[in-house]
């Protein structure tokens, strides 16, 4: 516009017409315009968790002592991330009965032995009604362990995929320990190691679990915890513990 001003004022005084003076022609600095940066590439998506094989790690082992060390070195993912430790057994791997229960709760993540808090010792005192020593000590008449290894963040339910995780090593310690007798301590034990759903209905009825070497009978039976927030089945778990008696007392 100041182009086009100047231009017509000059005319006018070569015209002869007076014009008034203008002020020196500014100088337009050009403003480039801002190139935008370009976005930062998405950040790569985490990729999920994939435990090495557990079967023949599980299958590798020849003791129970080798087992538990296959276990402390196992990387199970987040559900060893938000344990102490594995958890795996207690009491007398020489004994005729075995009980399985779920997994380690809080008191058993501390202390790295399975049933120790109030469901352990409630379990401890049931099988003391019907003559079992299962103190923890190598002269018990219990061997007890449980399906899953680690303790669940939150103490929550183990999930299918870390059932299935720790499997090998259930079968594994089964075979090494050579029980006489499974007790099964809750639905998700029974349903683990024999395939029937629904303890209500199932619990005090025999059950067979293989493990690859010949079928051993299973009772399923209400999990102390459960009995623990519902005493009044206790009569039940009474006429249950009578059921495995009877089987232990036929050798």
């Amino acid at each position: 516009m100041e182009k086009s001003l100047r231009s017509l004022l000059d005319w006018y005084e070569r015209a002869g017409v007076d014009v008034p003076d203008l002020p020196p022609a500014r100088s337009v600095r050009r403003v480039r315009p801002v190139k935008a940066e370009a976005p930062p590439p998405p950040a790569p998506k985490p990729t999920a968790f994939t435990a090495a094989d557990p079967a023949p790690v599980a299958a590798a082992c020849k003791t129970i002592a080798e087992l538990k060390a296959a276990l402390d070195a196992f990387d199970a993912g987040p559900l060893s991330d938000g344990a102490r430790q594995a958890v795996l057994a207690r009491g007398n791997p020489d004994a005729d009965l075995m009980v399985i229960g779920e997994a380690p709760g809080r008191d058993e993540d501390r202390e790295g032995l399975p049933f120790v808090g109030r469901s352990g010792q409630l379990l401890d005192k049931m099988l003391g009604a019907i003559g079992l020593a299962s103190g923890g000590g190598d002269e018990d008449d219990v061997y007890v362990g449980n399906v899953c290894f680690w303790r669940p963040p939150n103490n929550r339910k183990p999930d299918p995929a870390e059932l299935e995780l720790c499997r090998p090593f259930v079968h594994r310690h089964i075979e090494l320990a050579r029980p006489k007798v499974i007790l099964l301590a809750g639905g998700t034990a029974m349903q683990v190691m024999t395939g029937v759903s629904g303890i209500m209905k199932n619990r005090g009825q025999w059950q067979s679990v293989n493990v690859g070497t010949g079928d051993i009978p299973a009772l399923p039976i209400y999990h102390p915890a459960f009995l623990l927030r519902q005493p009044a089945l206790k009569a039940e778990a009474w006429q249950d513990l009578l059921t495995l008696r009877e089987r232990l007392a036929e050798g």
